[in-house]
Protein backbone atom coordinates (compact mmCIF):
# COMPACT_ATOMS: atom_id res chain seq x y z
CA UNK A 1 0.00 0.00 0.00
CA UNK A 2 1.51 3.28 -1.12
CA UNK A 3 1.68 5.95 1.56
CA UNK A 4 1.93 9.64 0.67
CA UNK A 5 3.25 12.10 3.24
CA UNK A 6 2.53 15.73 2.44
CA UNK A 7 4.06 18.77 4.08
CA UNK A 8 3.99 22.50 3.55
CA UNK A 9 1.01 24.72 2.99
CA UNK A 10 -0.37 27.36 5.29
CA UNK A 11 -1.31 31.03 5.21
CA UNK A 12 0.63 33.49 3.07
CA UNK A 13 0.09 37.02 1.85
CA UNK A 14 -0.47 37.77 -1.85
CA UNK A 15 2.85 37.77 -3.66
CA UNK A 16 4.38 35.40 -1.17
CA UNK A 17 5.82 31.92 -1.61
CA UNK A 18 5.25 28.45 -0.24
CA UNK A 19 6.70 25.04 -0.93
CA UNK A 20 4.79 21.79 -0.79
CA UNK A 21 6.39 18.40 -0.64
CA UNK A 22 5.04 14.89 -1.02
CA UNK A 23 7.00 11.74 -0.26
CA UNK A 24 5.85 8.36 -1.55
CA UNK A 25 6.72 5.09 0.16
CA UNK A 26 7.63 3.27 -3.06
CA UNK A 27 10.64 1.63 -4.62
CA UNK A 28 13.11 4.04 -6.20
CA UNK A 29 12.65 1.98 -9.36
CA UNK A 30 8.94 2.70 -9.51
CA UNK A 31 7.64 4.16 -12.78
CA UNK A 32 5.12 6.73 -11.77
CA UNK A 33 3.57 10.12 -12.12
CA UNK A 34 3.43 12.34 -9.07
CA UNK A 35 2.28 15.84 -8.53
CA UNK A 36 -0.44 18.10 -7.26
CA UNK A 37 -4.07 18.85 -7.83
CA UNK A 38 -6.10 21.44 -5.98
CA UNK A 39 -9.71 22.02 -5.07
CA UNK A 40 -11.18 25.37 -4.08
CA UNK A 41 -14.52 25.63 -2.26
CA UNK A 42 -17.40 25.03 -4.65
CA UNK A 43 -15.09 24.06 -7.51
CA UNK A 44 -13.93 20.81 -9.05
CA UNK A 45 -10.51 19.37 -8.37
CA UNK A 46 -8.05 20.58 -10.99
CA UNK A 47 -4.54 19.72 -12.08
CA UNK A 48 -1.79 22.02 -10.87
CA UNK A 49 1.41 20.25 -11.90
CA UNK A 50 2.58 16.69 -12.38
CA UNK A 51 5.85 15.05 -13.27
CA UNK A 52 6.68 11.56 -14.46
CA UNK A 53 9.77 9.48 -13.76
CA UNK A 54 10.88 10.00 -17.38
CA UNK A 55 11.19 13.71 -16.63
CA UNK A 56 8.11 14.95 -18.45
CA UNK A 57 5.93 17.54 -16.74
CA UNK A 58 2.50 19.06 -17.16
CA UNK A 59 1.71 22.41 -15.55
CA UNK A 60 -1.61 24.23 -15.57
CA UNK A 61 -1.66 27.46 -17.58
CA UNK A 62 -2.99 29.32 -14.55
CA UNK A 63 0.23 28.71 -12.61
CA UNK A 64 2.86 28.63 -15.36
CA UNK A 65 5.70 31.00 -14.64
CA UNK A 66 4.81 31.07 -10.93
CA UNK A 67 4.86 27.43 -9.82
CA UNK A 68 7.64 24.93 -10.37
CA UNK A 69 7.47 21.18 -9.85
CA UNK A 70 10.58 19.14 -9.17
CA UNK A 71 11.42 15.62 -8.13
CA UNK A 72 14.04 13.96 -5.97
CA UNK A 73 14.01 10.45 -7.39
CA UNK A 74 16.26 9.02 -4.68
CA UNK A 75 13.72 10.12 -2.05
CA UNK A 76 10.61 9.49 -4.16
CA UNK A 77 9.59 13.02 -3.29
CA UNK A 78 8.08 15.77 -5.40
CA UNK A 79 8.13 19.44 -4.56
CA UNK A 80 5.88 22.26 -5.66
CA UNK A 81 7.49 25.66 -5.33
CA UNK A 82 4.78 28.29 -5.44
CA UNK A 83 5.82 31.89 -6.00
CA UNK A 84 3.85 35.08 -6.60
CA UNK A 85 0.83 33.53 -4.93
CA UNK A 86 -2.58 35.03 -5.61
CA UNK A 87 -5.82 34.83 -3.61
CA UNK A 88 -7.23 32.62 -6.37
CA UNK A 89 -4.57 30.03 -5.54
CA UNK A 90 -6.36 29.41 -2.25
CA UNK A 91 -7.41 25.76 -2.17
CA UNK A 92 -6.74 22.38 -0.66
CA UNK A 93 -3.77 20.91 -2.49
CA UNK A 94 -3.71 17.14 -2.93
CA UNK A 95 -0.67 15.06 -3.69
CA UNK A 96 -1.26 12.64 -6.57
CA UNK A 97 0.49 9.38 -7.34
CA UNK A 98 -0.09 7.07 -10.30
CA UNK A 99 1.77 3.79 -10.80
CA UNK A 100 2.30 3.08 -14.50
CA UNK A 101 2.92 -0.63 -13.90
CA UNK A 102 0.12 -1.47 -11.48
CA UNK A 103 -2.22 1.21 -12.88
CA UNK A 104 -3.07 2.36 -9.38
CA UNK A 105 -3.83 5.84 -8.12
CA UNK A 106 -3.29 7.27 -4.66
CA UNK A 107 -4.26 10.64 -3.22
CA UNK A 108 -2.75 12.42 -0.26
CA UNK A 109 -4.91 13.73 2.56
CA UNK A 110 -4.63 17.30 1.29
CA UNK A 111 -3.00 20.41 2.66
CA UNK A 112 -4.62 23.83 2.88
CA UNK A 113 -3.05 26.79 1.10
CA UNK A 114 -4.60 30.15 1.90
CA UNK A 115 -3.48 33.35 0.18
CA UNK A 116 -4.88 36.38 1.97
CA UNK A 117 -3.82 39.71 3.35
Amino acid sequence: QVQLVESGGGLVQPGGSLRLSCAASVSRFSINTMGWYRQAPGKERELVAITTTDGSTNIADSVKGRFTISRDSAKNTVYLQMNSLKPEDTAVYYCYYYNHIGFTTKWGQGTQVTVSS
